[in-house]
C-alpha cells in the first residue's frame, strides 16, 4: 500500500471518530459539528459541540478538544498533533488550532459561510503568521455536510 493511499485510510477512519462526535452534539440539541485530535495511532480527545449546554460561545468542538488534547499531554503545543473536524473551522477555531502548533487538519466539509481554513479566510496556512498548518479537505464530504444540513433543515421545518 502506497503512502498517500495509507493516509487516506487514516483520514477515513479517524473522520469517522469527529462524525460521532459530531451525532453526540446533535443528541443534545447541538449543532453537529465534531473533532477529534490525534498524535500517531493514538487519539488524545474527541469532542462535539457544546455552546448550548455549557452557554459558552467558545464551547466549539474543535477548541473543546484542543483543551482537553493538551491537558492529557500536560502542554498546550501539539506540534505532531492531526485534527480532524467535520466541517471547516471558523475563525476562533482555526486562531486556535495556529496558536496549538497543530501540525494538519482535516475536515470534512466547507462552511461557505464562516470558514476560516479555505472559504472565507486563509487562517491556516497563511504566510503573515509564525505557523502553517497542513490542510485537507473534502474527507467524507458528502457525509459531514448532509448531517449538518439535516439538523439546519429540521430545525426551520419546526420554527
Amino acid at each position: 500500500m502506497n503512502a498517500v493511499s495509507a493516509e487516506s485510510e487514516r483520514d477515513v477512519y479517524w473522520m469517522h471518530q469527529a462524525l460521532a462526535a459530531a451525532r453526540e452534539a446533535q443528541q443534545c440539541d447541538e449543532v453537529p459539528v465534531g473533532t477529534c485530535i490525534v498524535v500517531g495511532e493514538t487519539m488524545l480527545s474527541r469532542a462535539g459541540n457544546r455552546t448550548r449546554a455549557w452557554r459558552d460561545p467558545t464551547a466549539h468542538a474543535e477548541i473543546i478538544a484542543l483543551r482537553e488534547a493538551a491537558q492529557k499531554i500536560d502542554n498546550y503545543r501539539l506540534t505532531d498533533a492531526v485534527v480532524y473536524s467535520t466541517i471547516e473551522p471558523c475563525a476562533m477555531c482555526a486562531g486556535a488550532l495556529i496558536q496549538a502548533r497543530v501540525r494538519r487538519l482535516v475536515f470534512g466539509t466547507r462552511d461557505e459561510r464562516a470558514g476560516a481554513v479555505e472559504s472565507r479566510f486563509r487562517v491556516c496556512d497563511t504566510d503573515f503568521l509564525n505557523h502553517r498548518i497542513e490542510i485537507s479537505s473534502g474527507v467524507l464530504e458528502e457525509e459531514c455536510r448532509d448531517l449538518i444540513q439535516e439538523f439546519f433543515r429540521a430545525r426551520r421545518g419546526s420554527s
